[in-house]
């Protein structure tokens, strides 16, 4: 058994999701505590349940949160700080948008575009903002920021041909805005033993069009499309002791697309 994350706690903002739930499993494995922090109590409860019942080692707990509202976060820090008396990371992996997102770049209005960008790169700034603060209080802290391929190079669009699916430009400027915000954090949270990376995830298989996978698979090296539990490695590496001086650094795991 791993006894990676041993006496760490971690916190997994959108953990009862497909890549978050995974992400959780793997801290469990690796004898961590894991919260997963979500939005959605019920699905995060199942979740939790889940994995308790999958994984003997670590110890899970479930905290429902809204990583927009600063209230929220500084309730789910309190609590975590009086039960372990410690958070040794933040892994911010949740995903938030409004019922219109997803529409082609002609479809989206200027509302639509703003409140998307507020609620996901806003909510991942506002969540940074207040663990660090508690972080600097402690006198170390971690955060690993979930960015994407497209953070990183222009959409391939050729990819989309013959599917109703699109890359969505606030789904660009959210995951590129947030490179730059890890990066920034980095360095202004110099000497305070707070390191913050990214890694930015290729694409990861969940139920697309057979024609979307060929194209996309056409411009990867070996497997092509990802599953969450191909990303949780480098996760795990980012969350332990063996990564203490790797700070302000993208992680690129896309099995070679962006090459």
């Amino acid at each position: 058994m791993s006894m990676l994350l041993e006496n760490k706690v971690i916190v997994i903002t959108g953990g009862a999701g497909l890549i978050g739930s995974e992400f959780a499993k793997t801290v469990l494995e690796n004898n961590g505590t894991v919260i997963i922090a979500d939005f959605d109590k019920k699905r995060g409860v199942i979740t939790a349940n889940k994995l308790k019942e999958l994984v003997s080692t670590g110890i899970i707990d479930f905290q429902w949160l809204d990583i927009n509202n600063k209230e929220s976060i500084l309730r789910v820090i309190d609590i975590l700080n009086k039960k372990y008396g410690r958070i040794d990371a933040l892994v911010n992996n949740a995903y938030p948008r409004n019922k219109n997102y997803g529409q082609k770049f002609e479809d989206v209005t200027y509302d639509d575009f703003c409140e998307n960008i507020n609620i996901n790169l806003g909510g991942y700034f506002l969540t940074s903002q207040q663990f660090s603060e508690y972080f600097c209080r402690q006198g170390f802290g971690n955060i690993v920021n979930i960015s994407s391929i497209y953070g990183v190079v222009a959409p391939r669009f050729e990819i989309y041909n013959n599917t109703k699916l699109t890359m969505p430009v606030e789904y660009a400027v959210i995951k590129s805005g947030l490179l730059h915000l890890t990066k920034y954090m980095s360095k202004y949270f110099k000497g305070k033993n707070i390191r913050v990376n990214a890694i930015s995830l290729g694409g990861i298989l969940d139920a697309q069009p057979v024609s979307f996978i060929q194209n996309y698979n056409d411009l990867c090296l070996n497997k092509g499309m990802l599953d969450a539990t191909d990303i949780t490695g480098t996760l795990l590496f980012l969350l332990s002791d063996k990564s203490q001086y790797i700070n302000g650094q993208n992680i690129v795991v896309d099995d070679g697309f962006t090459l």
